[in-house]
């Protein structure tokens, strides 16, 4: 074996965090903006409000997280379950 550190993988390093989040805000605030241009119809009412399509999104997906959480609370097993309870491993 060697004994030279292995470099990590790109996308853990602090700096492509750093450069995708700017990235990811940076297209995020271009396409809300880009609503001032392009007038968008909503069918509902609320669906033609300013921005309505990136905060909808958010709560969308932060609901996914909680109700993600919620059923890995509900469904979580001891990390002993599936011992069969030989202990010569």
């Amino acid at each position: 074996m060697t004994d030279t550190p292995q470099k990590d993988h790109w996308l853990v390093r602090p700096s492509t965090i750093a450069r995708l989040w700017l990235a990811f805000t940076a297209v995020l605030a271009v396409t809300v903006a880009a609503q001032l241009v392009y007038g968008v119809k909503g069918y509902f009412g609320v669906d033609g409000w300013f921005g309505f399509g990136a905060v909808f999104g958010f709560l969308a997906c932060l609901l996914m997280v909680l109700a993600a959480k919620g059923l890995g609370r509900l469904i979580k097993r001891d990390e002993r379950y599936y011992d069969d309870g030989d202990s010569d491993a």
